[in-house]
């Protein structure tokens, strides 16, 4: 699948709002302490998603309740689904300087039953976009930082009419955004989740 920004303008996939709000001084001090850590852009990248990936555990995995979808929120209460997720590391690479995008996956629902759309994030290096799932890990879920070749949660089975869908977006998708900002907590959320985009 061939990627396409949703906008051409790079400046776009770098901008704060109020779901990437990589201004927030917890953004900004998390990402300090990484980029300590991983001076190297490429090295901060993969340290930033490793850090999603596997310091903020998938509220559904965990059983928490809590919904969040602003990145600051889902770096202070350590918990989202992979919307949430996905925001909290586009602010994290968007503070030091990485495009970054957001991008979407319909999949067949945990419970079986239908489908349900899945988020990710897609950063630009060497010109070109590369998509990352910073999900968390479980059993059957393997997803790793690369930029060569995709080593994504899920691939998407075309039988099942499972797709990826190829547009970057440089904000949140806003059927994403509405069903995140709609639930009073988790359970409700489950039973809003998009279908489809």
């Amino acid at each position: 699948m061939e990627p396409i920004p949703e906008i051409s303008d790079l400046s776009a996939y770098l901008a704060a709002d109020e779901v990437i709000d990589h201004g927030h001084p917890l953004v900004r001090e998390t990402a300090a302490q990484l980029r300590a850590q991983a001076p190297a852009l490429h090295d901060y990248a993969k340290a930033a998603f490793e850090f999603v990936r596997d310091t903020i555990p998938h509220s559904q995995d965990a059983g928490d309740m809590r919904v969040t979808w602003r990145a600051s929120d889902v770096l202070e209460q350590r918990t989202g689904i992979c919307y949430a997720k996905a925001h909290a590391l586009a602010a994290l690479l968007r503070a030091e300087d990485i495009p970054t995008a957001l991008c979407y996956q319909r999949l067949a629902h945990d419970d079986g039953a239908g489908h349900v759309v899945h988020g990710l994030v897609a950063v630009r290096f060497n010109g070109a976009w590369h998509r990352q799932d910073p999900r968390g890990n479980k059993a059957g879920v393997d997803a790793r930082f690369s930029l060569d070749g995709e080593r994504l949660a899920w691939a998407p089975d075309t039988k099942s009419n499972e797709v990826d869908y190829p547009v970057l977006y440089a904000e949140p998708h806003p059927v994403v955004l509405g069903v995140l900002k709609a639930a009073p907590d988790r359970p409700y959320l489950w039973k809003t989740l998009p279908t489809a985009l």
